[in-house]
């Protein structure tokens, strides 16, 4: 399995060289930085066609307060089920244009989960089929898992008022 995974990253670097900023191992789990955005549908593409088969998550991080630049990273775990073979990709977003392009096309499970990301840090999934917030009021504002979040709530008393309407509604249907 290490073996497949290895030809599969040195294909990697063959094909997509200029868009990588660095391949690494971390705690026994290849990841890969792709420092141009613009290719990540054909690098996803190119895994799914090699056996990358299901996307385990896709998430995201703002290194704000660490110095690091660009400021986001928007990250996928692949795996091939038949190899037993994981591979996490780090995007990195720029806080100048956060967004970058939807891959609900190529895994539709990965539409709850650019919506969560764009509902938590504010960066934009393009070509997304319904890209709207999915935790959060509509009227909400800001993204909450972005560092620069205030920690005072903004929220109006309205607004904790509906909060406890729902709550007793749910509590009607036992959920507590």
């Amino acid at each position: 399995m290490k073996d497949r995974l290895s030809e599969i990253v040195r294909e990697i670097k063959e094909t997509f060289r200029e868009a990588l900023s660095e391949i690494g191992e971390f705690r026994g789990q290849t990841y890969i930085i792709v420092s141009q955005k613009g290719i990540l549908k054909e690098l996803i593409k190119f895994l799914k066609e090699r056996g990358f088969n299901h996307l385990q998550t896709l998430t995201a991080v703002d290194y704000l307060n660490f110095g690091k630049k660009p400021r986001f990273e928007v990250i996928y775990q692949l795996y091939n089920i038949n190899e037993r073979i994981a591979l996490r990709l780090r995007v990195e977003v720029s806080e100048e244009d956060p967004s970058i392009e939807s891959i609900t096309d190529l895994f539709p499970g990965a539409n709850f989960l650019e919506r969560e990301v764009f509902d938590l840090f504010g960066i934009t999934f393009k070509g997304h089929p319904n890209l709207k917030r999915i935790l959060l009021p509509d009227n909400w504002k800001g993204h909450p898992l972005r560092k620069d979040y205030p920690l005072e709530p903004e929220e109006k008393p309205e607004d904790f008022i509906k909060l406890k309407e729902w709550k007793k509604r749910l509590e009607e249907y036992g959920i507590k």
